[in-house]
């Protein structure tokens, strides 16, 4: 799709470290203050952390956030019966019972809109906010954020500030032109299972006793450390190790473990991936983790739509409900930017016919988004698809409108410079003079 250009940094990702283990991780943790751009000055911070919800493939919006009963079942399908939230005058599709509870935290924007129907263009601008086709690979958001809020800007945490839960997309280059320094750390793994094994954290088959010994005997072995005494590249190597154990057998790692919480708490969110994943994002949240992505397979539905979302649905109202929920109770909502969403939404119109036997095909021409939290007002719609959901009826927004906002609220200036290793001179987000339709910032939300 596009020419990438990678850093010439010496520097291998957090991803990669973690997964060799002890010497990458220590690897990691002594490369976190290594050379970055100084930030540009910043618009007042009201989000600390963004949780992205990304449903790969695209979700269809009529039969969630946008639906249209009055087009009839060969658009709205066997769901034309929209139900109210607990927001007068706002009505989400039947199958989300519990999120139309808590309409009152969330928006709805229901005019997203780019026109590109390939998953990895569309995946490329809806995560980075620029147009795909050009000279260079732009970083999504996610790396933004690691650059800006991450390491170089003074985050402590061990865990790398860029998660995602649990596989990459692999659509395109999550961290572009800035490389791999800056690419999201995946757990793999499935936080489902008794034990969620994260990769580089959790070792398949040893239990932290078991790691605990392997420890103390490489400890018992080290001569090295009388020869090197005194000498300070060897004690930062040492200190980094420290905390390379800290990550693995320590109190950082523990993030992870859902054991910690209640049989109550882990079913309210549901026994299955999805769920268990916004617990874990809950949990990172807590940690001060800048940003995680939940990223849920599955949403490509062009055959057999309704059939799929009745698995697939449920499963998604109760995670995402009960993470809003639990975000407000402790308080934490306020500073965590929540955003649901996929490349694009899928076709209005039902395709009953043979092989697709009620199926949707992708859809760049409107869809929807939702925002809660972070300085996201809460109860309300922004924008609208016309009576069918084929095309933006008001106010259109663009992915550079909405990632320009979420950077605006979490105090990252969207013409921020980012790092470009032959030194040119690239933002964040683009502007108008750089040929890319946008329809304005949230504001009426913000």
């Amino acid at each position: 799709m596009n020419t990438e250009y990678h850093s010439d940094s010496a520097s291998i990702s957090r991803r990669e470290a973690l997964r060799r283990g002890l010497g990458g991780a220590a690897g990691l943790l002594l490369a976190g203050g290594l050379g970055a751009a100084a930030p540009a000055p910043a618009p007042p911070v009201k989000a600390k952390s963004v949780i992205q919800i990304w449903l790969d493939g695209g979700p269809p919006q009529t039969d969630t956030f946008d639906p249209k009963p009055e087009a009839g079942p060969d658009y709205c399908g066997p769901w034309g019966k929209p139900i109210p939230t607990n927001v007068p005058g706002i009505v989400i599709g039947e199958m989300l019972p519990l999120l139309a509870n808590h309409a009152d935290k969330y928006s709805i924007i229901r005019s997203m809109t780019h026109g590109f129907d390939a998953h990895e263009t569309a995946a490329y601008i809806a995560q980075t906010g620029w147009t795909p086709g050009g000279k260079l690979v732009y970083p999504s958001m996610g790396a933004v954020v690691s650059l800006l809020k991450g390491y170089d800007a003074g985050y402590k945490g061990l865990i790398p500030p860029y998660i995602v839960l649990t596989g990459t997309q692999g659509r395109f280059s999550e961290s572009g032109f800035m490389g791999s320094r800056y690419r999201p750390f995946a757990t793999g793994g499935n936080p489902a299972l008794k034990r969620f094994a994260v990769e580089g954290i959790a070792a398949r088959g040893i239990s932290d006793k078991r790691q605990q010994g392997r420890r103390d005997l490489l400890g018992n072995l080290n001569t090295l450390e009388h020869v090197m005494k005194g000498n300070t590249r060897f004690a930062a190597f040492q200190e980094a190790e420290k905390q390379a154990y800290d990550l693995i057998l320590g109190d950082a790692g523990k993030v992870f473990d859902l054991s910690q919480e209640t049989n109550e708490t882990r079913d309210r969110y549901g026994r299955n991936i999805f769920g268990q994943s916004c617990l874990v994002a809950r949990r990172l949240v807590e940690r001060g983790v800048p940003y995680i992505t939940i990223n849920s397979l599955g949403w490509d539905t062009h055959r057999q739509n309704f059939q799929t979302l009745r698995q697939k649905l449920p499963q998604m109202d109760r995670g995402f409900a009960t993470l809003l929920e639990d975000l407000a109770k402790r308080k934490l909502l306020d500073s965590t930017i929540v955003w649901w969403g996929g490349e694009f939404g899928r076709t209005s119109r039902v395709l009953w016919e043979p092989p697709w036997n009620g199926g949707r095909h992708h859809g760049s021409q409107v869809y929807s988004v939702v925002v809660a939290g972070g300085g996201f007002k809460g109860g309300r719609v922004v924008g609208a698809s016309d009576a069918k959901g084929e095309k933006v009826k008001e106010r259109p927004v663009y992915p550079c409108d909405l990632i320009a906002s979420i950077y605006e609220l979490l105090g990252i200036d969207p013409a921020a410079k980012l790092p470009h290793p032959q030194g040119l001179d690239v933002r964040a987000t683009p502007t108008a003079a750089d040929g890319v339709k946008m329809g304005g910032r949230l504001k009426e939300i913000m």
